[in-house]
């Protein structure tokens, strides 16, 4: 096997161990209902803030996409396709390219996802259930969930650079 196979291989895995992380803690974990709508707050988006600093783009995307896909097939499967796109779509603030997980820019990345989260979601219950009272519910959960979340990446980012993740991870 050559490096490029290592590499590639490398990624898919991490990514699948991710994957089953963002379902567990998005599912079950501190899972914890919110409201009327079948919403609900949990810290699987930690992770996938994790997964979205420390892999590239497409790996990112996945692992928040089939993870939290997952998670709502298990727990509200109403939201799964409204959570398969935004959770594809917080990532994208994330870079993966720094030596760390806590740069700049991953400092400023949650607070960015938090909108997109917010976002998405009002209009995902706004069309499952054809109100425009979703406001209150999706931004109040959705800012909730995102700072939590943003605590937990921060903690874990914090943890995992001081044992130089991305340098042992990605060292070929």
């Amino acid at each position: 096997m050559n490096n490029k196979d290592h590499s590639k291989l490398r990624l898919l895995t991490l990514s699948g161990l991710l994957i089953s992380l963002t379902t567990i803690f998005t599912a079950y974990i501190f899972h914890f209902p919110v409201g009327t709508n079948g919403g609900y707050i949990h810290f699987g988006d930690a992770v996938i803030y994790l997964a979205a600093a420390l892999l590239p783009a497409p790996y990112a995307m996945a692992v928040g996409a089939i993870g939290g896909g997952l998670a709502d097939l298990l727990t509200a499967p109403m939201w799964t396709g409204a959570t398969v796109i935004i959770k594809m779509l917080i990532t994208i603030p994330f870079t993966c390219k720094s030596d760390t997980l806590i740069c700049k820019r991953n400092i400023i990345a949650p607070i960015i996802s938090l909108f997109i989260s917010s976002i998405g979601y009002y209009y995902a219950e706004a069309i499952l259930f054809g109100t425009k009272a979703a406001f209150i519910n999706a931004i109040f959960g959705s800012h909730i969930q995102s700072i939590g979340s943003a605590i937990f990446f921060y903690m874990g980012a914090i943890a995992l650079d001081r044992i130089r993740i991305k340098r042992t991870m990605f060292q070929d």
